[in-house]
């Protein structure tokens, strides 16, 4: 015996496109994702950089342990003036420390 089965209505791609268009029109904010970045990236980068120190110096490699640690002094520089918007006044100052 065939069961009553309700009858197909059919696809309308209409709504589904107009959804789509809404979404992707709508602006997006970054606010929350730099929060995050800000917050949680810096410390796993710094907890990474430790644990290669760690192992470049199990080696016996200081020398390339020391160069890691220069090169994160100048990365974190770097950031710091990225993040606080005050380049200008970084710029400022290495210009003042070699024209006097």
């Amino acid at each position: 015996m065939q069961e009553d089965l309700p009858a197909l209505q059919p696809f309308d791609q209409g709504d589904t496109m107009n959804e789509f268009v809404a979404l992707a029109s709508a602006t997006g904010d970054t606010t929350n994702l730099q929060t995050w970045i800000k917050g949680n990236i810096i410390p796993l980068l710094l907890l990474l950089i430790a644990v290669m120190l760690f192992v470049f110096a199990q080696r016996g490699d200081n020398a390339k342990a020391m160069r890691v640690v220069a090169g994160v002094i100048i990365a974190l520089a770097v950031l710091g003036v990225a993040t606080t918007g005050r380049a200008d006044e970084v710029g400022t100052w290495l210009a003042s420390l070699v024209m006097g």
